[in-house]
């Protein structure tokens, strides 16, 4: 049984991502803040769920949450970054969405960069640093963290599915833009499309020399 919080007694946020291994799209993240003592028999982490229990479960988050929201960082700035950094600007933009503020954060993961309140009066605009707690396989053992991995992969899952209708050759509808034998065959008959992330090895042993399609 998943736990409903790290710490009690203060609101928590629980963050996680979505595709960070794949060859293309964004990366998405989520953070949810759920009420105190939250009990659902059903929720954990997504990759140990079914599609239809992962869209289920969305619907009954997004209904009991008490907040959550979306961060998203594109695949041009997940090559400007490098894919760690840009997993957690996308926690920090979903941590930015959320309309209750949290005193503390737990993180799926073992690496994080310190998130703080923006306050525009100050010159750097960082206010109040959050607390945070980094949690190996989190999505596993906090209710938070498993919401927020279900919210993250759903909506990064409906929108591979609409570029793969801009983009049909490389099986996004069902592999997500993972680094599957389809779409890496589909990158060398077809080339790149804008989003793929060009920093990635994205033909595996052999190196990608090819423009943007």
């Amino acid at each position: 049984m998943l736990l409903p919080y790290y710490k009690e007694g203060v609101i928590e946020a629980g963050c996680d991502e979505a595709g960070r291994g794949c060859l293309a799209g964004s990366v998405y993240a989520a953070a949810v803040i759920l009420p105190t003592n939250y009990h659902n028999d059903l929720l954990n982490d997504s990759k140990q769920l079914t599609a239809k229990q992962r869209y289920q479960l969305r619907e009954e988050i997004e209904r009991d949450a008490v907040a959550w929201a979306l961060g998203i960082v594109t695949a041009q700035e997940i090559d400007e970054m490098n894919i760690l950094r840009a997993s957690i600007t996308a926690m920090h933009r979903a941590i930015d969405g959320l309309k209750v503020r949290p005193a503390h954060l737990i993180i799926d993961g073992n690496k994080f960069i310190p998130y703080y309140e923006p306050d525009a009066s100050k010159a750097d605009g960082r206010g109040t640093k959050v607390p945070h707690t980094t949690i190996v396989k989190g999505d596993g053992k906090y209710l938070s963290i498993a919401a927020a991995s279900i919210l993250a992969k759903t909506y990064r899952d409906d929108y591979m599915k609409e570029l793969h209708k801009e983009y049909p050759f490389y099986g996004w509808d069902h592999n997500a833009g993972y680094p599957t034998k389809e779409h890496r065959q589909g990158i060398e008959n077809h080339g790149t499309t804008p989003y793929h992330r060009i920093t990635f090895n994205l033909l595996g042993a052999v190196q990608l020399e090819l423009p943007f399609a």
